[in-house]
């Protein structure tokens, strides 16, 4: 039956399900970690900063004194702390269910992470690249397992350049080209981990979403910008609440009728606004050859092997 206007009333119960929300502490995280707490999911919050991820929690508990949420820390730019977050979270599980990899930064002055990777496609991807495959076992090992990775309507503007993949030294820098290189990689790693599950088999599947224009804190970086203060007022008009944002990631998340490979976004004009229905990504988004390279390189980088 088609639903016009999917919400967080048609999140099914959630109860005995393991969810990761990384991000999980603010913005369209947050969101959707209070809503799979409210439907009984254990939640993990996977945050960099444990006062804020404190802070999400309790505001969580004060409107479901019942959710069980979690929270550990996680720095999407620092293998280590990606490694000693999945060793924890083994400790104490042997299923997970969904693992949303919602974590992002946004327009960020060039910079590296500790493991010398550009830190918007070192963060946006392949910190979530690393996350998956070190917890790939558990996801496959889980029935019904689901990976959703958050995308950008920004993709489609984004090209691939495998040359300079990660703008060394800062070539060709820039702050916007580098967001939108990672959240096509965001597209391509989906994808080819959709093949990769079907290749071994399994019942696990790979979606991929995006909340379109939505109130967010990934855009702080911007807010010492002269101009992006002086616009904010007008931008704070074309912006959805987090709230609504949060329910493509959702969907992809609970949905019972969708199946891998698919991209939700909002129904609204252009994608920026709106409940969320199944979009398409560009042609270039869908390139093979371009995420099976991407692929090879993020386990070449990261040093992760899927298996």
């Amino acid at each position: 039956m088609k639903v016009e206007k999917w919400s967080i009333d048609d999140i099914p119960d959630l109860n005995g399900k393991v969810i990761i929300v990384t991000g999980g502490n603010s913005g369209i995280g947050f969101e959707s970690s209070k809503a799979f707490a409210a439907r009984g999911a254990k939640v993990i919050i996977a945050c960099r900063s444990m006062v804020k991820a404190g802070k999400a929690r309790a505001k969580i508990i004060a409107q479901y004194p019942d959710a069980d949420i979690w929270i550990r820390e996680l720095d999407l730019a620092d293998l280590s702390s990606i490694r000693n977050f999945v060793y924890l979270f083994k400790k104490d599980h042997s299923a997970l269910d969904i693992l949303i990899n919602n974590a992002g930064i946004l327009a960020v002055q060039y910079q590296l992470t500790r493991d010398g990777f550009e830190c918007q496609m070192g963060t946006n991807h392949l910190g979530h690249y690393a996350l998956t495959g070190l917890l790939i076992d558990t996801i496959i090992s889980t029935q019904g397992s689901r990976v959703v990775n958050i995308s950008s309507i920004a993709h489609k503007k984004a090209d691939m350049d495998f040359n300079n993949l990660l703008f060394a030294e800062g070539r060709h820098y820039t702050k916007m080209g580098a967001y939108r290189r990672s959240k096509l990689a965001n597209l391509y790693f989906t994808f080819e981990l959709q093949r990769f599950f079907e290749s071994k088999n399994t019942s696990s599947i790979a979606l991929v979403a995006h909340p379109g224009v939505t109130e967010s804190n990934i855009a702080r970086h911007m807010l010492g910008n002269f101009f992006f203060s002086l616009l904010k007022p007008l931008i704070q008009l074309v912006l959805q609440k987090a709230s609504i944002g949060a329910l493509s990631q959702i969907r992809a998340a609970v949905d019972p009728d969708v199946k891998g490979g698919q991209f939700y976004g909002p129904d609204g004009k252009s994608e920026w606004r709106g409940y969320p229905v199944l979009v398409e990504p560009t042609e270039y988004a869908k390139n093979k050859e371009n995420a099976m390279k991407l692929w090879e390189i993020s386990e070449e980088l990261t040093g992760v092997n899927f298996g």
